[in-house]
């Protein structure tokens, strides 16, 4: 087990006790909530690391455990270029074996687990980190100047490169056009 994957399964739930919420009695079958655990948990998780002097490197590999492991709960509802972006998160083999010790530490359930590890394993890099179809310099090329919208174009050029919605740079711009309209 690496350091980093360690050190992410300490420090996943530290924002758990900031954050516990008592079951409501007034409601039957409520249950203890731990509501905003992650967003604590990095803030908690970041304060110790810099405190222990970690690389920058290890650091934003244990933030990003403690970032994303709530993810997987909604991992088969993703849209297609949402999973493909949280399968090509750097380290994912640490990511599946985090979840996969929070859920056996826990409910026991793999159902999100065996769904992840088969995606990922069964998703090669071009797949999940194509070579885009639409950059900044071709949107310059295009006619678009650059701004403000241009994060938000680049974006959407490569959700629909990712869900198969465009396959060329030239679908790729006419889908922009009819989105954000032509260059002015």
């Amino acid at each position: 087990m690496s350091a980093t994957l360690a050190w992410g399964m300490l420090l996943h739930d530290i924002g758990k006790p900031a954050t516990f919420t008592p079951p409501d009695p007034a409601k039957p079958g409520d249950r203890i909530r731990f509501n905003g655990h992650v967003e604590v948990g990095v803030t908690i998780a970041r304060a110790i690391l810099n405190r222990l002097r970690f690389s920058n490197e290890d650091c934003a590999q244990i933030l990003a455990l403690v970032q994303n492991h709530m993810r997987f709960g909604d991992i088969m509802h993703m849209r297609t270029s949402t999973l493909k972006r949280f399968l090509r998160l750097p380290k994912f083999d640490e990511h599946l074996a985090l979840h996969y010790a929070d859920v056996m530490s826990s409910n026991g359930q793999t159902e999100l687990y065996e769904f992840a590890k088969q995606h990922y394993e069964e998703s090669s890099p071009e797949v999940i980190r194509p070579e885009l179809l639409v950059t900044g310099r071709e949107l310059i090329d295009a006619g678009y100047r650059p701004g403000p919208a241009f994060k938000a174009m680049l974006v959407a050029a490569e959700d629909a490169q990712l869900e198969g919605e465009a396959t060329t740079r030239d679908e790729a711009l006419a889908m922009l056009r009819r989105k954000f309209g032509s260059p002015a």
